[in-house]
């Protein structure tokens, strides 16, 4: 039977505290996150609700910052490239960042901990060759190469924490006194923060759940000196160093650190880059340290009787939830922001906390919630979306965030999320305790595995880029789609070539030479080898953009023989091409009506003999298949997530598996509408994904079907 009550959090307030009471019976929530005041409201104590308390290890504490001052948390930066026109070249630091933001770390030795970068050859400027004039902020190289671009790679202190300062400018907040970030890495703030956090506990009696935001390294993000958002990685590590950190690494790894291992010529080592072993090697230091630290934490927190949760935002470097030093900390949840189905996965996924919870959009900030808003259209975009990823991998909460206040002069959206509740509730009730039927095993595969799990086409969490969007709809798609979806890494193969025995489907989707495409890993004789095996005995093989792409031995695409296409790279124009014809009458295209969208696609793809093009547009190919073998490849140009667009890949993965005759199993012949089925539990459901009616024929698991009308976003429950 469904429950009208429970799985629900909402945020509170001091001004707020009748109202609240009032939502948490509309929407059945049982947990209330602590409002902005100093003392939480008996009236809100005595409802039986669990209280979140919301924890900054890191900040909110400009007392201690101030009093360390040498304690306060680092950045990497690089300035700017700069041209020497003279046999001198000044270079300031502090160029195009935002002033209150960051400080010049120049307490710590800067011979040893800055690093000046001819770029032009690639060199390092010896120490003897420039000086650091701390009036100006400006470092003097002398002498210079003239006409070589030169870089400063330095340690700046973080002034006012990067989440703090986004906040400020999303809401317009005046005259706040920026927060002061402090590493908690070091002895004097560790003692200071843990006595801070026994202190904390003693005086919230009231408090069940410790949220923790989050804990100790912000993930990379830079403002410009407008307050813009100048440079963002939601996965960097660049803000994680300190000489007091650096040397420990050292002590660890035996080989001196350089500041390079971080800045990476600029690129902040990216989750498009090719990480190198150095970087991969911090990495790994971090998420131990930060690992051990945090446990300690967690352990203050259950000795006191309350749970551990961690906002997977923020300040999450090192916490990375997929590798195996995450289950060590011991934390019993993990709460993150729902920005679309792949987000919600990377914590719906992850395994030894008791529970998950999504934080779900928009937040009740006054950027959504001001006169002539619309936040029900945001709502239900963003529970929509969401949707198909919870009914493939269940979180056991939902929750909101920000002003109630501000919720509460939206009626209809009151309203709205009252249903949102009361319908996940029922979804859990359905689901939870049971793997959903999964046709095939489809494993995505490129530089980070499952370091990255669902977040490999992310710059900053859910934002879409014109670069980027057609590689993401494919890992979208994949969030919500009835596959048993892994992601491996190249070393992985190479340390386990037999693993792939395991796998239906390698999903490979990037441009050439970033990590999610892979790059000269596709040169390595064991890697390629294993690949073309796994193939040739009836795997399948799906390439979109540039897969397997590198330039090697007479071709850029290394997998040409299994993919079927080639791109023209100014090598090839000597050699004509005739393989131009469509097949559009393909079971991969039978649902598709009309034109697919390739979002940006690829330009100069040709097809090789014996390749059955599927679309080409101009003589650039879009689409096409190849068999190798028992094996099967499809090559795709791009694929933006649609609900047209998701079973394009769901056939995709069906045909390349030789899986065609499994089609019409828990499967709907409209692609607006999908099929959820939990056979252990003697359900399944029918969702229509859309904000329109729909007609669609459903087929059960044993082939047999039925006619379905659906209302606009309706999910229906059947028995099996």
């Amino acid at each position: 039977m469904e429950q009208n009550k429970g799985r629900v959090t909402i945020p509170t307030d001091l001004d707020v505290v009748p109202q609240t009471l009032e939502i948490m019976g509309e929407w059945g929530a049982d947990a209330l996150r602590d409002c902005d005041g100093t003392e939480f409201p008996q009236e809100l104590k005595n409802t039986g609700a669990k209280v979140y308390a919301t924890y900054c290890t890191t900040r909110k504490d400009n007392e201690w910052a101030k009093a360390n001052p040498d304690e306060v948390q680092q950045m990497y930066i690089m300035s700017s490239f700069h041209t020497a026109t003279e046999d001198s070249l000044k270079i300031h630091l502090m160029d195009h960042l935002y002033p209150a933001m960051l400080k010049v770390n120049d307490r710590d030795d800067i011979r040893k901990w800055w690093e000046v970068t001819d770029r032009t050859t690639g060199e390092v400027v010896p120490v003897g060759e420039w000086t650091y004039e701390k009036e100006s902020g400006d470092v003097v190289i002398h002498p210079t190469k003239r006409f070589h671009e030169y870089t400063v790679s330095f340690l700046a202190y973080i002034m006012w924490d990067p989440v703090n300062m986004y906040n400020a400018v999303v809401n317009d907040w005046k005259d706040v006194e920026p927060q002061i970030t402090f590493d908690v890495r070091q002895p004097k703030t560790k003692a200071h923060c843990m006595e801070k956090l026994r202190q904390f506990l003693d005086t919230h009696e009231y408090v069940d759940v410790i949220r923790f935001t989050t804990f100790f390294h912000q993930f990379t993000l830079i403002f410009d000196e407008l307050a813009r958002e100048k440079y963002v990685d939601w996965f960097g590590y660049s803000a994680s160093v300190s000489p007091y950190i650096l040397q420990q690494f050292e002590q660890e790894v035996g080989y001196p650190f350089r500041p390079e291992y971080i800045i990476d010529q600029g690129y902040m080592n990216n989750t498009y880059r090719i990480p190198s072993k150095e970087f991969k090697d911090f990495q790994d230091f971090q998420r131990r340290e930060v690992a051990k630290l945090a446990k300690e934490m967690v352990d203050i927190v259950h000795e006191y009787g309350k749970e551990a949760m961690m906002f997977m935002g923020d300040h999450w470097i090192g916490m990375e939830p997929f590798m195996d030093e995450f289950a060590s900390i011991g934390l019993d949840a993990v709460v993150g922001s729902v920005g679309n189905g792949a987000t919600l996965r990377l914590f719906s996924d992850i395994k030894g906390v008791k529970y998950t919870e999504g934080r779900f959009l928009p937040y009740f900030f006054p950027d959504t919630f001001y006169e002539g808003g619309d936040p029900v259209k945001e709502a239900k975009e963003n529970w929509v979306t969401a949707r198909r990823a919870i009914l493939r991998s269940p979180i056991q909460r939902i929750g909101y965030g920000g002003y109630l206040k501000l919720a509460l002069q939206f009626p209809d959206f009151v309203e709205y999320i009252k249903d949102v509740c009361r319908e996940f509730r029922t979804l859990y009730d359905n689901i939870q305790g049971t793997t959903p039927y999964c046709v095939k095993r489809v494993a995505v595969l490129n530089c980070w595995g499952k370091m990255r799990s669902w977040g490999n086409h992310m710059v900053h969490h859910a934002i879409y880029y014109k670069q980027n969007y057609s590689y993401f709809g494919i890992i979208e798609a994949l969030s919500g789609a009835p596959f048993d979806v892994s992601f491996i890494s190249f070393d992985d193969i190479r340390n386990n070539p037999d693993l792939l025995k395991d796998i239906d489907v390698i999903i490979n989707v990037g441009d050439a030479d970033t990590a999610q495409s892979g790059g000269e890993n596709w040169i390595d004789e064991t890697v390629i080898t294993a690949v073309k095996e796994f193939v040739y005995n009836g795997g399948g093989f799906i390439g979109v953009g540039e897969p397997a792409a590198h330039q090697w031995q007479g071709k850029f695409f290394q997998l040409d023989d299994i993919l079927g296409v080639e791109e023209e790279r100014g090598f090839n124009l000597n050699t004509d091409k005739y393989n131009w014809e469509e097949h559009r009458d393909h079971f991969i295209l039978e649902d598709s009506e009309g034109e697919v969208d390739f979002g940006e696609g690829k330009k100069n793809i040709f097809a090789l003999p014996e390749t059955e093009i599927l679309i080409q547009n101009h003589q650039e190919v879009q689409m096409a298949v190849k068999t190798f073998g028992k094996g099967r490849g499809v090559y795709i140009s791009g694929l933006p997530y649609s609900f047209k667009n998701s079973r394009v890949l769901y056939r995709a993965v069906l045909w390349s598996s030789s899986a065609e005759d499994q089609l019409h199993c828990w499967y709907s012949c409209n692609y607006n509408v999908e099929v959820h089925a939990y056979v252990k539990n003697g359900k399944y459901c029918v969702v229509n994904n859309t904000y329109e009616p729909q007609d669609t024929i459903v087929y059960k698991g044993d082939g047999s079907s039925f006619e379905l009308h659906m209302d606009a976003n309706e999910i229906k429950w059947y028995q099996i």
